[in-house]
């Protein structure tokens, strides 16, 4: 998985490629802890990713928690797969997609 950060003042872009799963959700959940503290608005860009399994929505939802107190968190350009993944598991209804 690729992981690649852009902050503009407190707004933190994300942007993930290739696979978030149970071997690389550590890393993603790692970076996350060290970077949002100060975040205000967080956005999450999936252009690049191909898959995500249970491991990578548990460190999505530790996103969106933390962002529920602090701000906002957007997740754009799902692929196919992936949105599927969101419909069913309900994450469709708690994340904001664009």
């Amino acid at each position: 998985m690729t992981i690649r950060k852009l902050r503009d003042g407190d707004e933190l872009t994300i942007a993930l490629g290739g696979r978030l799963d149970t071997n690389t959700a550590p890393e993603l959940e790692l970076e996350l802890k060290g970077s949002i503290g100060d975040t205000k608005n967080l956005i999450f860009d999936m252009e690049k990713l191909e898959y995500v399994s249970s491991a990578g929505l548990r460190v999505l939802l530790y996103a969106q928690k933390v962002m529920n107190r602090q701000g906002t968190m957007r997740v754009r350009h799902v692929n196919e797969m992936i949105m599927e993944v969101f419909d069913i598991t309900g994450f469709a209804e708690i994340l904001t997609i664009e």
